[in-house]
Order: C-alpha cells, then structure tokens, then sequence
C-alpha cells in the first residue's frame, strides 16, 4: 500500500480523534492506519477517511512495519512503548510529558525550532499545549528584540485535562440549569467544582509552590527557544471553558519595543493571527481560536509598571495546534526530510 504507515496510541481520546480529523484535514499521505489504545478502549471503532476502523490493544508487536507512531496517550505508555516502536523500525511523536526534557530528544515546535528534528534518534517529543502557543507568539518577538523576562498568567479550558473534565463541566452545568448548585462528582478530576469557577491548579505540585504545569511552561520555554537561562514565572489557572487556552503575557524585551512594531513582527510572523483591535472588538477568544490552527495574538500595549515590557493575550486551541496539530506538523517535516 503507498503512503505513510501509521499507527495512533490514544486513538479514542481527545486528543486522539482530533489527530485523525487533522491527518485528514492536511491530506497527510496516509497508506495505512493502525488506530490502537489501552486495554480498556480496545475494539472501539474510530473514523477515518469514510471508513471506521477498529481500535487495536498497543501492543509491541502491533508496531511491526510501520513509518510512523502517534502516541497521545499519557506519559506511562509512552515510557513503555515508544522505545518498542523505534526498536521496530518506526519513528515516534511522543505528545506525553515522558521523553520532553530528555537531552537526546527534541521537542519541537515547527514554526519556531524545525532544525532540533535533525537531531532526532526515533523520538520526536511535542511540548505542552500551553507552552506551544506561547512560543509561537514570543519567538518572534525575541529574534527582533530579545528577551529579559516573561510573566504568564494562563487561563486554561477543561479540554486540557481530558474526557472527563469535560463531561464534568458538563454535568455542574446541568445541575446548575436544574435549580441546584454545581458541586462536583465524586469522579471529577478537580479538587473544587469547575463551573462558573476559577481553579489556580493545574496538574500535581511540584514545590516551592508551583505545580507542574507552571514548571513545564519554564522549562519547556527554555529548551524549544534554546534559552536555558530565560526568566520565566506562570500561574496557571483552570477556567470552566472547554477548548481554548488563554495567556495574559508580560515580556520584557532586551531593547525597547513598541506595541506598533511587536504588531508588524507578528503579523508576519508563521502561525500566527493577529487580531488587535480593542475599539472594534476585535481580540482573541477561546470560542474564536476554536477549531483552528493559529495561535492568535491581541491586547498588544506597553506596560505601564514595567519600562520598555509588553502586554500582551495569546489564545489558541489546546486541542488543534495545542496538540493534534503541532504533533501532525512535525511528521510533515519529518516526511520532507525523508524520515519516515
């Protein structure tokens, strides 16, 4: 069969089943499609190009004579089987937090560090939804100006965490509608409930007052930018939206910037849609970036307690460029480059 042969660990999550809207959507040049899960999702059936496909169990030998694995399936499975798919002869995109700091291993994004891929040795690992829009925005910005520090306060949709935070929100919604309050299911992945609430915690503590998610915006940052001493603090919020992250950014460049030329830089800038118009209404919105593929960027102005800073809001689909879409972008640069 011509075409890529591609398998997908996670196929029956969300992220996973965006990844197969997406393969379609760019015409990736799949010749085979191996949908896979836990032992649990096994013997679903997902959709793909008109025809529904059943979900196999990610074994290692299912790996066998493929080109290529997506693996969205959480950072235990990927330690287990995305060595096995590279022993068998495939190239791995990893979007687990399991292979993103690993020295060996790039974590890509394409629009800001394509060349980290020519380094690969089978895994290719793609950063965190949130630190993926940010670097899209900033980089940019960075080449032109450099950078001295950066402040993001997040504001993060349910998606983020999964199926079941959806069907959370969901659920206080109706009991809400219903006359009652919104108290959380005792399976709710949240410590408080979610609806029409805000959460200051996203993902486990990880010390000093910081959770991982927070951490991982630092230091992801740091390794795709190739900055090791960038000056980065977040706070990261969980907010009752179900796709689209927001960010409220603060970046203090090395030489003054004005709001006029961060708009030009941007609005030039690859992946990136600008939409900076206050009187008209015109700025980024997580229903807005739903869908698509571009991080937007608006509220560009300068900073009045930090001379020389910018402020500015950056919103994308967690679930499309967030996830599915970068991770589908770097095997595009993987197939231009000969691997896989």
């Amino acid at each position: 069969m011509e075409g890529v042969r591609v398998g997908i660990v996670g196929a029956t999550g969300m992220v996973g089943r965006t990844l197969l809207e997406v393969l379609e959507e760019r015409r990736f040049p799949v010749g085979e499609l191996r949908p896979m899960a836990t032992e649990r999702s096994a013997g679903r059936r997902v959709r793909f190009l008109g025809r529904e496909l059943e979900v196999q169990e990610a074994l290692p030998e299912r790996f066998d004579g493929l080109d290529l694995v997506f693996i969205a399936a959480g950072d235990a499975a990927s330690r287990e089987l995305a060595p096995e798919a590279v022993r068998r002869g495939a190239v791995v995109v990893d979007k687990s937090n399991a292979f993103r700091m690993a020295e060996d291993v790039p974590l890509v994004v394409p629009e800001v560090n394509p060349e980290a891929l020519d380094h690969h040795r089978g895994i290719v690992a793609s950063p965190n939804c949130s630190t993926i829009q940010l670097v899209v925005a900033l980089a940019p910005l960075i080449r032109e100006a450099g950078v001295e520090r950066v402040w993001v306060s997040t504001y993060q949709a349910v998606s983020g965490t999964g199926q079941q935070a959806v069907e959370e929100l969901e659920l206080e919604v109706r009991a809400w509608q219903s006359g009652g309050t919104p108290e959380r299911s005792p399976s709710s992945p949240y410590p408080h409930p979610i609806a029409f609430n805000v959460l200051p915690h996203c993902d486990r503590l990880e010390g000093d007052g910081f959770t991982r998610e927070e951490m991982k915006l630092l230091r992801e940052s740091r390794k795709i930018l190739g900055l090791p001493g960038l000056r980065l603090s977040a706070t990261a919020v969980r907010v009752p939206v179900f796709v689209g992250h927001g960010e409220s950014v603060v970046f203090q460049p090395s030489r003054p910037l004005a709001p006029e030329e961060a708009r030009a830089i941007l609005a030039s800038a690859p992946g990136v849609r600008l939409a900076d118009a206050l009187e008209e209404g015109e700025y980024p919105t997580p229903l807005r970036a739903a869908g698509r593929d571009e991080v937007w960027v608006g509220r560009i102005r300068s900073d009045l307690a930090l001379e020389g800073a910018l402020d500015l809001w950056i919103v994308a689909d967690n679930l499309r460029k967030g996830a599915a879409t970068n991770a589908v972008q770097i095997a595009e640069l993987l197939l231009r480059s000969g691997r896989p």
